[in-house]
């Protein structure tokens, strides 16, 4: 699979700026978005700790589990994205909330254009049916809680390969040095079937341990295209994902590293003993 690096110095309404910041970040429950648990605070605290050392962000690319689509990818092109309840059978509470982030919409024509699908051609723009899910919006409200920063959301095409998810995460990478901060949204282990209510963050089935580690060890090591060979890992990745929408956000991520950078992981435990929650900061 080629690794394209696209050229954005075409892009007028993004100034060049230091190379952003890169973060996965695990989700886990919708109701992390309203309590104030460790993982909610330590949302809370990145987004703190990112605009005070700056540069500010011109735009968030977010890539989330929970936008799936077959037949391509496409970018979220409105210019006042909705705020998606994605959910059910949650307190009316977590229904009534609502990120007003703007989106982009210019920009999102454009990156439609220059952006390669790995199946060939442009990307699609969305002007009416997606929004902001609660794979964004649950991390990015606690983080920017102003709603001030423009969103856009990129599909994932669920019908592909990882490799594919790999290479257009590839071709995000240049993104990061025109202000644009990149937002992988999923969880390292997502099996909801085998959720266990009431387990600490340290209790996790032995097989959501083991897919945890070696993806963490693989991440140390900087040897991040690896991620992308998860299906050839046996009984422990069909454990870790009956199905691996919530993986996919991570290859984005891992995918516009750069040489060098070491990786920052917080939110280190599990959610229900079958939810990883580890989230990993590039810089």
């Amino acid at each position: 699979m080629p690794q394209l690096f696209t050229d954005f110095s075409q892009l007028p309404s993004l100034q060049p700026s230091a190379r952003m910041p890169l973060l996965f970040v695990g989700h886990g429950s919708p109701m992390n978005a309203i309590e104030a648990n460790a993982w909610h605070r330590a949302w809370q605290d990145l987004g703190q700790e990112l605009l005070a050392r700056g540069p500010r962000p011109q735009l968030i690319v977010c890539i989330s589990a929970h936008w799936l689509t077959q037949g391509g990818w496409w970018l979220t092109g409105m210019a006042q994205p909705r705020t998606i309840h994605d959910f059910g059978g949650f307190p009316q509470e977590l229904y009534a909330q609502q990120y007003p982030a703007p989106g982009a919409p210019q920009v999102a024509q454009q990156l439609a254009q220059q952006l390669q699908a790995p199946t060939g051609g442009a990307l699609g723009v969305d002007l009416q049916e997606w929004g902001l899910d609660h794979g964004a919006w649950s991390v990015l409200k606690p983080m920017f809680p102003k709603a001030d920063i423009p969103v856009i959301e990129l599909s994932m095409d669920y019908a592909r390969p990882p490799a594919e998810h790999w290479a257009l995460g590839r071709q995000l990478a240049p993104l990061r040095s025109r202000g644009v901060l990149i937002v992988g949204s999923g969880n390292i282990v997502h099996n909801l079937r085998m959720m266990r209510t009431g387990a600490g963050v340290n209790a996790a089935y032995d097989w959501a341990q083991a897919f945890d580690a070696r993806v963490t060890a693989l991440v140390e090591a900087g040897d991040l295209e690896a991620l992308a060979g998860f299906l050839d890992w046996g009984p422990v990745a069909r454990q870790a994902h009956p199905t691996h929408d919530h993986y996919l956000p991570l290859l984005y991520a891992a995918a516009c590293a750069q040489p060098g950078e070491a990786p920052h992981f917080f939110n280190t435990g599990f959610q229900a003993a079958s939810i990883s929650m580890r989230s990993v900061l590039w810089k």
